[in-house]
């Protein structure tokens, strides 16, 4: 009787368990056509944000006094607005500066928070109890209050809005990394590099800051959401671009003004900011769940 190879014998189990995760993950897909949609809407927004001119046509910034609060119709799908334009142009065009905020934003935060976290985490008892005293100051304010506080002193423009934004989210981000960073710095692996005689400089690059920002980016993915509603607000309040520039906030302003008459004007930019927060935070979500090893 000929002998059994281990080798073939592992390889069409290793195969078969490789393919049973491939199908259960395309399952689980199958299982949540949420998700899918709201990814299909991110790759519609990332489009948007490269290329609006494949989506429209029109020019978002072209009126004309005649064609003014026409209804959505064949020729304009969603609409014009009080001085003609088209909306649908005018929301494909308004993606990019509202991506480019939540984006900006959301890494001006991260990147604070994680010197202060790094800093309180790992710094002595003093500098930790002055930095979380700071970012609870700094919490006691509401995000947009503080944003509003900040865009006063340093003036309006899109570089501005994006530093007062990303500001406002600093607190959060500063006490999840100090967290994750008091946990890692006690791990086995730390200790063990230190007494292997690696500088503190080593340890930290190498171990600490890659462990405990982890799953801070999970979640800053959710919060980029937030960023976006965060400059709509600013925006809607008179603090982003002037007009004529498309922005979803601007445009909720001048539509509220005329909802009456023509509510066009304020649902297309509320439906495309809610889509936008949901799908991102939705991606986010699964995101998390993959991280922490949940299965649906």
């Amino acid at each position: 009787m000929a002998p059994i190879n281990s080798t073939t014998a592992v390889l069409p189990a290793s195969g078969l368990i490789q393919a049973q995760a491939r199908f259960a993950s395309r399952r689980q897909l199958a299982l949540r056509p949420g998700l899918l949609l709201a990814a299909l809407f991110v790759v519609f927004l990332l489009l948007a944000a490269l290329q609006p001119g494949w989506l429209v046509s029109a020019d978002p910034l072209e009126a004309s006094a005649r064609q003014a609060f026409q209804a959505p119709s064949s020729l304009h799908w969603l609409g014009t607005d009080e001085n003609g334009r088209d909306i649908l142009a005018r929301l494909v065009y308004a993606v990019r500066p509202s991506l480019l905020l939540g984006l900006s934003a959301t890494a001006v935060g991260l990147l604070l928070g994680t010197v202060l976290g790094l800093a309180a985490g790992l710094g002595p008892r003093l500098l930790d109890g002055a930095v979380m005293r700071l970012v609870d100051v700094l919490l006691a304010f509401p995000d947009l209050l503080l944003a509003l506080v900040i865009i006063t002193f340093f003036g309006q423009g899109a570089v501005n809005t994006i530093i007062a934004v990303g500001v406002a989210s600093v607190p959060r981000y500063a006490r999840l990394v100090r967290a994750q960073t008091l946990v890692v710095r006690n791990a086995g692996y730390v200790e063990a590099a230190t007494t292997l005689g690696l500088a503190r400089r080593q340890v930290i690059w190498r171990h600490v800051l890659p462990n405990a920002i982890k799953p801070i980016l999970i979640l800053a993915t959710i919060g980029i959401g937030s960023t976006i509603v965060a400059g709509a607000a600013l925006s809607f309040l008179g603090f982003g671009a002037p007009p004529p520039a498309p922005e979803w906030g601007g445009m909720l302003a001048m539509g509220r003004n005329y909802l009456a008459n023509a509510w066009w004007l304020v649902a297309w930019p509320a439906l495309a900011i809610t889509l936008t927060v949901v799908s991102i935070t939705a991606i986010g979500r699964e995101l998390l769940r993959r991280n922490e090893g949940k299965r649906l």
